[in-house]
């Protein structure tokens, strides 16, 4: 038997996870919605809805295969194909606190996502990794990564592993990332989780709009490193160690230091030697 193209293959995988584009404008309260059979990056197609002043908004632009995907700080991020990549663009104004980058934003997105994963398969138990990571039993299952455009537009970057196996992974991200394969035996499919996922993540918004405080009680149910002793690395090179309290109602990372209790609005808890990269993956948002 002939090989397929990978043309034919990804088809196949478009085929077998469906998204349709009605269901999702309605169940999602979306008003526009975009499938790339294949790109490098979702995030390079939001940004340009976001830089478009009559771009219908919000909008999900979501890739069956990514190429050139990035998480923070230039990190790779590595996903099976046909696992969900999306990016959501949202008026700056919807979100709280929207006029300039905040923890909270992130924050806010982790939650809804862990709480979705949670609703649809409640046999696992997802935490939020601040600030910007969704694991299972301490491996990352989903990463989010959230850029401002002209101030005025606001990208949430989101790749969940809803397919595929971690054993699919290169050699030095397997034990780092999980699947929701691994862990029920099963794929989620993506319109399943975006209509569970999208309209919670919104309400959300809504309600820390109302209520910052809001974001505080649901995030601490979830925090995966609250009571461990931890090390922020900082951009300027300085490593911050303590112990993590959760966070405080502005999103930053409360820390117990033997200096005292810091509040940190930026860092990252992976060491930068450690980030993983590879130009050649295939990687999401």
């Amino acid at each position: 038997m002939a090989a397929r193209l990978p043309t034919e293959q990804r088809a196949d995988e478009a085929a077998s996870d469906p998204l349709r584009r009605e269901v999702l404008l309605a169940g999602c309260g979306l008003q526009a919605f975009e499938q790339l059979a294949a790109t490098g990056s979702t995030m390079d197609r939001a940004r340009e809805w976001a830089a478009d002043p009559a771009a219908l908004l919000p909008v999900v632009i979501v890739a069956d295969r990514q190429t050139a995907g990035r998480g923070r700080r230039q990190a790779g991020w590595w996903q099976a194909p046909g696992s969900l990549a999306m990016s959501l663009v949202l008026e700056a104004a919807a979100v709280p606190g929207g006029s300039g980058p905040r923890p909270s934003w992130s924050l806010a997105c982790g939650v809804a996502l862990a709480e979705a994963v949670a609703a649809l398969e409640p046999e696992l138990v997802p935490r939020v990794r601040w600030p910007n990571d969704v694991e299972v039993q301490g491996r990352k299952l989903a990463g989010i990564l959230v850029e401002t455009v002209a101030g005025s537009r606001l990208i949430f970057g989101i790749g969940v592993n809803t397919s595929g196996s971690s054993r699919q992974a290169p050699d030095g991200l397997q034990k780092r990332l999980i699947t929701l394969p691994d862990l029920t035996g099963r794929v989620l499919p993506r319109e399943v989780l975006l209509l569970e996922f999208v309209p919670r993540f919104l309400r959300l918004l809504a309600d820390v709009e109302q209520d910052p405080a809001v974001l505080w009680q649901r995030y601490q149910p979830l925090c995966a490193l609250t009571g461990q002793d931890v090390v922020v690395h900082q951009a300027d090179g300085r490593k911050l160690r303590g112990r993590c309290q959760g966070i405080a109602s502005d999103g930053s990372l409360v820390l117990d230091t033997v200096a005292g209790r810091l509040h940190l609005l930026s860092g990252s808890l992976t060491d930068p030697a450690d980030v993983w990269r590879d130009d050649q993956s295939t990687a999401t948002t």
